[in-house]
């Protein structure tokens, strides 16, 4: 019996105990005097479906983890098993053979010491997990049946589901601040060993970046200046790009709000909101093969050599395009959030449209505004594809937008492609970068609120 059929069965027993255990507690209240009953049956229910389903779930997880390894000891056992190599690396393989066939997963041994550990593969398998479900269903009708003798009139099961479901929300709650310490505790961690290494002056500083030189035995000194690609993402997602996101967002959500039909609106606003919903990788196909080599004959119609086909000016425009979406959506929200009262009242006092969404509603959706700015700038930090397919992979710093650059995020994917061994500085290099990111990301997000609190506007 698989997994899933499995649960669904335990699901089962869990509604059968539901509706037994709310009947009990239905006839308690009627028999009981009135005002006798702490809780409604409904919570009696829940009590009872609890007990029955958690702890078998609880117990089919720890043995779905627990039972490989108790299958392999028991074909060990086999006296099939005592052909086996000593290797470790070669025992594995044939048993990891062996176990696939059994599973259905190949259909053959190329190895002719698997075949034979086929069959108590499959009588192992069969057996523990014939074990796990009978144990996992005692313990579900166990369960029940502790929960069903403790209902009575004066048993607070109301309050042990509601303590039940607010722990389980206190642990929804905390997944986000637990991954959030993993990640900065794997990139802290990762980050010193790759310090231990490199100087971090050089790596902060320094302005040649060529990993490829150290792993060939070159050494690290000036090897790992990060620089161009700090400059790399600046140009590219903080100055190309919002130079075409910001005011080509805000100004379509300023006409959608103020001076668009409702019509316009109803069909304008889904179709700019499709442009967040297209793949990445659509977007370098069209930076690479149509934006960047127009922009390089208008370089050179125009006089300007050395311009190239893997462009920063490419990657930006696009990814600008890309991440209109994300200003004129979070400004859209915010314009439309303004009382009403406060136009109102800018246009009765003689202002124009256009005096009105510069002095008034602007200036008052600002946090929104920023928001959103900031969301589109995380996400052009962030991306890998455009820059990679348009920009290349050149770590250059220039000013020039017709040339080759890189940023942070390419470096990262392209340090960690492959087969890669984690105790060289190259690799470790990927960490770093990472954490920097992070580092950076988390300022711009405190200046980011700063700014929002000394203009945000309060109404009633």
């Amino acid at each position: 019996m698989t997994g899933p059929a499995i649960f669904m069965l335990l699901l089962g027993l869990a509604v059968v105990a539901w509706v037994v255990a709310r009947a009990r507690a239905t006839r308690l209240q009627t028999a009981a005097p009135k005002g006798a009953m702490h809780s409604l049956p409904s919570y009696h229910g829940w009590y009872v479906a609890l007990w029955a389903l958690l702890p078998a779930c609880l117990f089919l997880a720890v043995w779905t983890n627990v039972m490989p390894g108790l299958v392999t000891g028991s074909v060990l056992e086999n006296p099939a098993a005592s052909a086996l190599p000593e290797d470790s690396f070669s025992r594995g393989a044939i048993l990891a053979e062996a176990r696939a066939i059994a599973q259905g997963k190949q259909a053959a041994a190329f190895n002719p010491l698997a075949q034979p550990l086929v069959q108590p593969y499959r009588d192992a398998q069969s057996r523990f997990a014939t074990g796990g479900v009978i144990l996992s269903l005692i313990l579900a009708f166990a369960g029940a049946a502790y929960a069903f003798t403790r209902m009575r009139t004066d048993f607070r099961a109301r309050t042990r589901v509601e303590r039940l479901v607010m722990g389980t929300l206190l642990l929804a709650s905390l997944i986000a601040i637990i991954t959030t310490v993993g990640i900065v505790a794997s990139l802290l961690w990762e980050s010193l060993r790759f310090f231990s290494m490199v100087n971090p002056i050089d790596f902060l500083f320094g302005t040649k970046w060529s990993p490829q030189s150290a792993a060939l035995g070159y050494g690290n000194d000036d090897a790992f200046g990060a620089v161009p690609l700090f400059w790399g993402t600046i140009f590219i997602g903080a100055i190309i790009a919002m130079a075409v996101a910001i005011p080509l967002g805000l100004m379509s959500a300023i006409y959608l709000t103020q001076y668009a039909s409702s019509t316009t609106r109803k069909w304008m606003k889904p179709i700019l909101e499709v442009l967040a919903g297209v793949p990445t990788v659509v977007y370098g196909y069209f930076a690479a093969l149509t934006i960047a080599p127009a922009l390089r004959d208008l370089a050179v119609s125009v006089g300007i050599h050395g311009a190239s086909s893997e462009s920063a000016l490419a990657a930006g425009l696009v990814m600008g395009v890309m991440i209109i979406p994300f200003v004129s959506s979070m400004a859209d929200d915010s314009i439309a959030a303004v009382p009403q009262a406060m136009r109102d009242g800018s246009l009765a006092m003689g202002a124009t449209t256009s005096e009105t969404i510069k002095r008034v509603l602007i200036p008052a959706a600002l946090p929104g505004v920023v928001g959103g700015v900031l969301l589109a700038v995380s996400r052009a930090i962030g991306e890998t594809m455009i820059v990679v397919m348009a920009a290349g992979l050149a770590a250059n710093l220039t000013l020039n937008p017709f040339s080759s650059v890189t940023t942070v995020t390419t470096q990262i994917v392209q340090l960690l492609t492959g087969d890669q061994e984690f105790d060289s500085a190259k690799t470790l290099a990927a960490f770093a970068l990472g954490l920097v990111l992070f580092i950076v990301t988390l300022l711009l997000n405190i200046v980011a609120l700063r700014v929002v609190k000394k203009y945000r506007e309060a109404y009633e």
